[in-house]
């Protein structure tokens, strides 16, 4: 079955769009990413989301009209990458399913006291009427009805597109938000039971703030963290970021530009004030705090890290999403994981740049086929749930 999953993260970078061609179930799951493109957003609509996921006030005929434009920017992207792959290959079939994601403006994680909620806009009926395709959204609702996080939603799909016999794996996504899966080598007794998963903290997010002051406006990212691999790590202010309360709660959790946004990088400014650092020493130090952070998160509650050091070669993270490819990000990480292959997961037979729109390919897949979606070892919920709104064609 040949589906377009559709992606945008907390990075608001621009819509992957992934076609894939889909095949088995579960452990005999197969997608191969048949083409992939990223769109951006107008910029219009782009500082409009990011303003809204900074706390800015709407209308509820403004957010009507974001939401529309959102979807319509989806469909766009759908018909764009469909495009794109029957000019290349004329004898191709057309996709009959798309997977959206949307784009997340609000996320709360569920608590003791409270039902999580989380607002992805982009609709699915209006993606299904421009597109004339069948469009499945909304896949976060269920978990959270369930008693779950809502998010990540990915670590089931990781599991059977990126499970290897031997390896401990770590599939790290480094967007806005970073997100680990932990895979345990397939040949264990119960495997599937002990895959788990959770957002480990701030991924790009605070980088991309930061860049954007810093450079007052003319830069909104580090390429490749040539910025920040000029400056000098300041030790002490990530050890003093890292005793947050996010990064000491033990999962399952999720978590937002609600808390990793302008918000926490003003106060991020205001504790490096003592320290005198240039612009490139504040880079490196929230470059290392992404990557302490993911490496932290580890070691903490996953007691397998520490276990598989003692084979050698038999534990891997595997990088993927826009902060796989910031070089120093991924020198600190190296440095943080001085035991730890650190790869991409392209080299492990899944594109990186659009592992998150396969994903959303493959849950509405399973979503069509009445197959499960989450991870209740990962989100929290307490059963598997069928996960997303299907919106068919008349």
């Amino acid at each position: 079955m040949k589906v377009i999953g559709l992606m945008s993260g907390t990075s608001v970078d621009g819509i992957d769009a992934a076609l894939v061609e889909i095949t088995g179930k579960t452990l005999d799951l197969r997608a191969e990413l048949l083409a992939g493109e990223t769109y951006p957003y107008p910029e219009q609509w782009r500082s409009q989301i990011l303003a809204v996921c900074g706390g800015a006030k709407l209308s509820m005929l403004e957010l009507a009209e974001l939401d529309d434009a959102i979807a319509t920017c989806f469909a766009r992207a759908a018909m764009a990458i469909q495009e794109r792959y029957l000019a290349d290959f004329p004898g191709g079939t057309a996709a009959t399913l798309i997977g959206s994601h949307g784009q997340t403006v609000f996320h709360r994680p569920t608590t003791d006291r409270l039902m999580g909620y989380s607002l992805q806009l982009g609709r699915g009926e209006l993606i299904a009427a421009i597109s004339q395709t069948t469009t499945i959204d909304n896949f976060r609702a269920a978990d959270i009805a369930a008693g779950g996080q809502g998010a990540p939603l990915v670590p089931k799909t990781d599991a059977y597109l990126l499970g290897d016999p031997i390896e401990h794996r770590y599939v790290q996504n480094i967007g806005g938000i970073g997100n680990v899966t932990y895979l345990p080598p397939t040949s264990q007794p119960d495997w599937e039971q002990k895959v788990c998963g959770w957002d480990t903290g701030p991924g790009n997010s605070l980088l991309d703030l930061a860049v954007t002051q810093l450079s007052e406006g003319k830069l909104t990212f580090d390429r490749d963290g040539a910025w920040a691999a000029t400056g000098k790590v300041c030790e002490p202010l990530v050890s003093q970021w890292l005793a947050q309360e996010y990064f000491c709660t033990p999962p399952p959790k999720s978590t937002g530009r609600e808390l990793f946004g302008a918000e926490y990088l003003k106060n991020c400014l205001v504790d490096a004030v003592p320290y005198q650092l240039t612009p490139a020493d504040l880079l490196a130090t929230l470059t290392d705090l992404t990557a302490s952070s993911i490496a932290d998160s580890y070691r903490q509650f996953l007691p397998q890290l520490s276990a598989a050091t003692d084979v050698m070669g038999s534990q891997r993270v595997l990088l993927c999403g826009g902060g796989s490819r910031n070089l120093y990000l991924r020198q600190r990480l190296q440095h943080r994981l001085p035991h730890t292959q650190i790869a991409t997961t392209d080299e492990a037979g899944v594109n990186g740049d659009y592992k998150e729109a396969i994903a959303f390919a493959v849950l509405a897949y399973w979503r069509h086929h009445h197959i499960p979606g989450n991870l209740p070892a990962a989100t929290g919920a307490k059963k598997p749930m069928l996960l997303g709104d299907v919106h068919p064609l008349e």
